[in-house]
C-alpha cells in the first residue's frame, strides 16, 4: 500500500470522526435546555403552585392515597426521578455494551424525555399528579440518554483529542441553555403583550425545551454510528443484579473506583451550590425573582467559556491538574459567597460569574478523564455508574445545607459548609495515580493527562 493511499484513508477516517465529533456536541445542545428552563428555573415553582391549588384545607394533596405537603411533592418527584434512573441506568448500559446498538436506546430515550417535557404544557388546573410523573419520566430519561452518549466519547476522540471534544459539548450545551432561557424569560416577562397569561407562557416555556430536545437530537442520531464490541450479544444482566456485576466488574479496577469516588465527592457539592444558589440568594440576601434569573442566565453563558477555557489549560496541564485548580476555585468562590452584602445583586452577579467560569470545565473534564479509565468495550456499563455517581449520590449535599441551616438558622453558615466536599474531594483526586490507573484501565496512556 503506497503513503500517499495511507495518508489519504488516515485523513478520510479524521473527517468522518470530526463529522461524528459535531454530531456528538449536538445532543448536549439538544438536551441541556431541559435542565436550564424547566428544572432549574420554570417547573419547581410552577408545579409546586399546582399541587397547592389541588391542596385540602391543610394543605396536603394526596398522591397514592399519601398524605404529602404540597410544597414537598416537586422535591419528593424529583426523589423518585433519581430512584427511577438508578434501576434503569444500570440495565440500558449493559444493553447498549452487550448488544453494540447505543444509537437505538438513545433514541428512545431522548424522544420518551422529549415527550413528557412536551407533554408539560398541559399541567395547568391542579394536574399535579400528571405533572409529577411527567417530571419523573423525563428526568430519568436524560439520564439513561446522558450514559449511552457519554459512552460514545472514547469511541469518537482518541485520547489526545478528548479533553477538548469533552469541553466542547460542555460549551454547545451550556450555549443551548443560554438561547432558549433568553426567549423563555422574554416571553415569561411580556406574557401580556403576547396575549397569554402567566401560566401559560410557562406551559410554552416548559414544551419548548422538550420540542427543542426533540428537534436537535436528529443530529446525533444521523451522524453517530454504531459498534460492536466484543462483548456484543452476550445476555444481558436485569436490574440490582446487572447494578451488582457492574460494581463487581470495577472492584478489578480499584484506581477507577478511586476517581469515582472523589468525583463523587466534589460533584456532590457542585450539583448542591447550584440547586441551592437561588435560595441563599433569595433568603439570605433578599434577592429579586428576576435577579436569580438573570444570574441564572449568566452563569449559562459564562459557562460556555469556561468550559472552552478550561480544555485549553488542559492541554498545558493535564486534566487532572486542571479539574484540581477549579475544586480551589470553587472553594474560593464560596468563601467569596459567605462574606456577600444582602441587597447587593452586584455582588450576587460576581459570585455567579465565578460559578459559571469553573463549572462547566469541571465537569467537562471530569468526564473525559473518567473516559480514559474505562476498559474497552465498557464505555456504557461504566457510565452508567458515572452517572450514578453523578445523580443517584447528590443528596449529600442538600442534606449537609439543610442540617447546617437547622442548626445554625444561617444560609451563610449553610453554604461555606459545602467547601468540605471540594476539600475532601480535592485531596482524594489528588492521590489518584491517573497515568497508572489508565494503563490498568488497558488504554493507552495521552502525553498529557
Amino acid at each position: 500500500m503506497s503513503t500517499d493511499t495511507v495518508r489519504a484513508g488516515a485523513a478520510e477516517e479524521a473527517a468522518e470522526r470530526r463529522r461524528e465529533q459535531r454530531g456528538w456536541y449536538f445532543y448536549d445542545w439538544a438536551c441541556s435546555v431541559y435542565s436550564t428552563s424547566v428544572l432549574t428555573v420554570f417547573l419547581g415553582p410552577y408545579l409546586t403552585a399546582v399541587a397547592k391549588h389541588a391542596a385540602d384545607a391543610d394543605g396536603f394533596v394526596h398522591p397514592l392515597g399519601v398524605p404529602v405537603r404540597a410544597g414537598s411533592f416537586f422535591a419528593y418527584a424529583v426523589s423518585a426521578s433519581v430512584i427511577v434512573s438508578i434501576v434503569v441506568m444500570p440495565m440500558a448500559g449493559a444493553a447498549a455494551d452487550r448488544t453494540g446498538r447505543k444509537k437505538p436506546l438513545l433514541a428512545a430515550a431522548a424522544y420518551l424525555g422529549a415527550g413528557a417535557t412536551t407533554g408539560m404544557f398541559f399541567l395547568d388546573g391542579d394536574r399535579y399528579l400528571l405533572g409529577g410523573l411527567l417530571l419523573i419520566v423525563a428526568n430519568a430519561s436524560l439520564a439513561v440518554s446522558m450514559v449511552l452518549y457519554n459512552s460514545y466519547l472514547p469511541q469518537i476522540a482518541p485520547p489526545e483529542e478528548r479533553d477538548a471534544v469533552s469541553s466542547r459539548g460542555w460549551a454547545f450545551g451550556y450555549a443551548a441553555g443560554a438561547v432558549v432561557l433568553v426567549a423563555n424569560l422574554a416571553l415569561f416577562t411580556a406574557h401580556d403583550s403576547f396575549g397569554v397569561s402567566e401560566s401559560t407562557a410557562v406551559r410554552i416555556c416548559l414544551a419548548s425545551a422538550g420540542v427543542w430536545w426533540g428537534a436537535f437530537t436528529l443530529i446525533p442520531l444521523k451522524r453517530l454510528r454504531d459498534r460492536r464490541t466484543s462483548s456484543s450479544g452476550q445476555a444481558s444482566a436485569h436490574g440490582w443484579r446487572q447494578l451488582a456485576v457492574t460494581v463487581r466488574d470495577m472492584r478489578r479496577q480499584p484506581l477507577t473506583l478511586s476517581f469515582l469516588l472523589a468525583y463523587l465527592i466534589y460533584n456532590d457539592g457542585i450539583q448542591t451550590v447550584i440547586s441551592q444558589a437561588s435560595v441563599y440568594g433569595s433568603e439570605e440576601l433578599g434577592l429579586s425573582q428576576s435577579t436569580l434569573i438573570t444570574a441564572v442566565l449568566l452563569v449559562q453563558v459564562l459557562a460556555v467559556g469556561g468550559a472552552l477555557g478550561m480544555g485549553r489549560l488542559a492541554r498545558t496541564y493535564g486534566a487532572k491538574r486542571t479539574i484540581l485548580g477549579s475544586l480551589v476555585a470553587w472553594t474560593l468562590t464560596l468563601a467569596a459567597g459567605y462574606f456577600l452584602p444582602a441587597g447587593a445583586p452586584v455582588w450576587f452577579f460576581v459570585l455567579a460569574s465565578g460559578i459559571g467560569l469553573v463549572l462547566g470545565g469541571s465537569q467537562a473534564l471530569s468526564r473525559s478523564l473518567f473516559s480514559h479509565l474505562v476498559p474497552s468495550g465498557k464505555e456504557a456499563e461504566y457510565f452508567s455508574a458515572y452517572e450514578m455517581s453523578d445523580r443517584g449520590m447528590s443528596w449529600l449535599g442538600p442534606l449537609l445545607f439543610g442540617l447546617t441551616y437547622q442548626l445554625t438558622g444561617s444560609y451563610r453558615d449553610a453554604i461555606i459548609s459545602l467547601v468540605v466536599f471540594f476539600v475532601i474531594g480535592f485531596v482524594l483526586l489528588a492521590r489518584v495515580p491517573v497515568r497508572r490507573a489508565v494503563r490498568d484501565a488497558g488504554n493507552p496512556v495521552p502525553e498529557r493527562i
